[in-house]
């Protein structure tokens, strides 16, 4: 079974997310279960499988417009919004490119 690497873009997201999640307060916490798991996951280098790179290009397709909304951005009100975290938890826009690029040169192929 095929495994990847996290490069250290988006290991460094993750943990950024993971510090940002634990300075919120309970009701501004974003992400799931399932995402802080991906995140400590990412954070630690620990190789994912093409089945996981699959989930997280589902993640980042669902959640595009996520980015649209106020809090999103640094210096917007709300900053950062769950809706942030949730994204920076699956390793961000590195992430995203990291998934999306995996994804299209293995699809098709055994997970």
């Amino acid at each position: 079974m095929a495994t990847f690497r996290p490069p250290k873009s988006v290991q460094e997201a993750a943990k950024r997310s993971l510090e940002m999640r634990k300075s919120l307060p309970k009701s501004r916490k974003g992400g799931t279960a399932v995402g802080v798991a991906r995140a400590n996951q990412l954070a630690a280098g620990r190789a994912v499988s093409l089945e996981t790179i699959a989930r997280m290009v589902s993640f980042f397709a669902r959640h595009e417009v996520d980015k649209k909304a106020e809090g999103f951005r640094r210096g917007e009100k709300g900053y950062p919004s769950k809706g942030k975290v949730a994204w920076e938890l699956w390793g961000g826009e590195a992430g995203k490119r990291w998934a999306n690029s995996i994804w299209k040169r293995n699809r098709g192929k055994k997970a």
